[in-house]
């Protein structure tokens, strides 16, 4: 099997801009992350995926639809809820160091056990690895010797690669994808091997920035 999957974070939000924690609050791409989600369509408009696949959240499916309109073959986009960021619960909407005033208590337990405690109407990272693995594992299987564009969020796709190197979930947090940011795994039947990963060179130095 070989399996190229090009990885595409999208573009900025508001909430980005402002540090918050986004989780599955459906916030839209922000007027910076719209010029991104441009950029990176120009950068893979030569590219001829099998399909795109994209978490269903709108900052990602805007990102994946300006992707598909750039490519003349206009291959086929599957939403996939399974890709969507991990759920932060009752601290969607809120910067770390509000988190910390308000919650102490439960960040620091969360912190120490990231991998079986979950924030407040949240979920584990056990959870949330779960089904990344099972939504990387079916696109695999369903594409094999295929390109396919992958869009998602910091954390479910940093989870993706660190599951397809072998490494434990926990490691998603030495990977750092911005927005709008383009990486590329292989996927052969001994292992997979990241050629491309964060690169952000097709945006503008003012975009990069913003990303920070």
């Amino acid at each position: 099997m070989n399996t190229r999957l090009l990885i595409v974070r999208h573009g900025q939000t508001a909430w980005n801009a402002d540090g918050r924690f986004m989780g599955q609050r459906d916030v839209p791409l922000d007027e910076t992350g719209r010029a991104q989600a441009m950029a990176v369509a120009r950068r893979l408009a030569d590219e001829r995926p099998a399909t795109i696949y994209s978490s269903d959240l709108v900052r990602a499916r805007d990102t994946a639809r300006a992707i598909q309109e750039s490519i003349a073959s206009r291959p086929e986009l599957k939403l996939e809820p399974r890709l969507r960021e991990m759920s932060f619960g009752d601290w969607q909407g809120k910067t770390y160091a509000e988190i910390r005033e308000t919650d102490p208590v439960g960040l620091a337990r969360w912190e120490s056990e990231q991998f079986s405690m979950a924030p407040p109407k949240g979920e584990t990272l056990m959870t949330f690895a779960g089904r990344i693995r099972a939504a990387y594992q079916e696109i695999c299987a369903a594409h094999p010797e295929q390109t396919v564009i992958v869009v998602a969020h910091g954390g479910s796709l940093q989870v993706l690669i660190a599951l397809a190197l072998g490494l434990a979930p926990e490691a998603f947090q030495r990977l750092r994808l911005s927005n709008a940011s383009l990486s590329d795994l292989r996927i052969y039947d001994t292992g997979a091997i990241l050629y491309l990963l964060n690169d952000t060179s097709h945006l503008s130095a003012t975009m990069s920035q913003a990303t920070a």
